[in-house]
This record gives C-alpha cells, structure tokens and sequence, in this order.
C-alpha cells in the first residue's frame, strides 16, 4: 500500500498528500494517529474553546472536523472498495463543524473517539485487498482510488495538526 503518485490525487486534495511523511499506508495510519494523539493530550481542557482569531474554529472544533472528515473519507474508501459505482456527495464542514457540539464535549472523551476511529480505520483498510486498494470512485465530482483515501485521510489530519501547532499552541 504504498504512496500513489500526486497525478492519481483530486487538485485539492494533492497538499494532503504531499504533507504524509510515511510510504506505506498502515504505518502512516498509526504513526500519525499516535502523533495527534500525543499533541491533543497536550491541550489542557481550559484551552479546548480557544480560537486564534475571529471566525477560526476551536480547538475542538477542529479535533471534531478530523473525525468528521476522517468518518467520511473511511466511508467512500469502503463503498468504493466494494465496486460501488453510485457517485457520492461532498460535505461542507463550514456547515458541519458549528454542528459538532464540541463546545459542550470534554477533549479526553473527543481522544478517546478519535482513538477509537482511527483503530477503526487501521482496520478497515488493512482488511482491504490489493485489487480493492486499486479500485475507485467519484465522490464530490473527483476520482479517487481507495488506496488515495487512505493517504488523504492521513494528510488532511497532518495538516491540520500543523496548524494546531502553529496557530493555536505557537
């Protein structure tokens, strides 16, 4: 399961992919999950509704949009896996996030579904075959394969660490 090359990637999801340090994707699934996890059990509590400027989302609001995104993703890798055809729809997380009722949750139970999903995803993709990894589907207009969903699945949570990191903790 190693890389795809940025040809095979939507434009718009080519800057997630680039950001994956890691070649093969179980490793990159687990090494980067427990890399957010180290970062988000950084965060005290007190500090989880903390935006860095007006219109910015929290910091658990952000930690609730990569586990929205990373559901969605997971999701279009496993119909595509399974030879589905149907184009799906995209999702905006500009209606999503508000929705997320983070500001009412505790970040350690926001780490423990975020473990949970990511345990969940290593697993969904390890169950999937050479032949499904290569198989693909429209979702949002885009063709991707599942192999590619798995990388950007990686990348979207690398780059929004990075600007946990920068924007919020710097």
């Amino acid at each position: 399961m190693a890389k795809p090359p940025l040809s095979e990637i939507p434009e718009f999801y080519q800057k997630y992919v680039q950001a994956v340090q890691y070649d093969e994707l179980i490793p990159a699934l687990i090494n980067s999950g427990n890399e957010m996890v180290e970062l988000m059990k950084s965060v005290p509590e007190a500090s989880g509704d903390h935006k860095y400027g007006p219109d910015k989302w929290t910091i658990k609001e952000v930690l609730s949009h990569i586990i929205d995104a990373e559901r969605v993703f997971a999701y279009r890798a496993l119909r595509f896996s399974r030879n589905d055809k149907t184009d799906l729809p995209g999702f905006d997380e500009q209606l999503w996030t508000p929705e997320s009722n983070a500001s009412n949750r505790k970040i350690y139970k926001i780490i423990e579904e975020y473990n949970n999903l990511r345990a969940s995803t290593v697993d969904l993709f390890g169950s999937f075959s050479d032949d499904m990894l290569k198989r693909s589907g429209t979702a949002n207009g885009s063709s991707m394969s599942v192999q590619a969903i798995g990388f950007v699945i990686v990348g979207h949570e690398t780059h929004h660490r990075r600007i946990l990191n920068e924007r919020y903790f710097s």
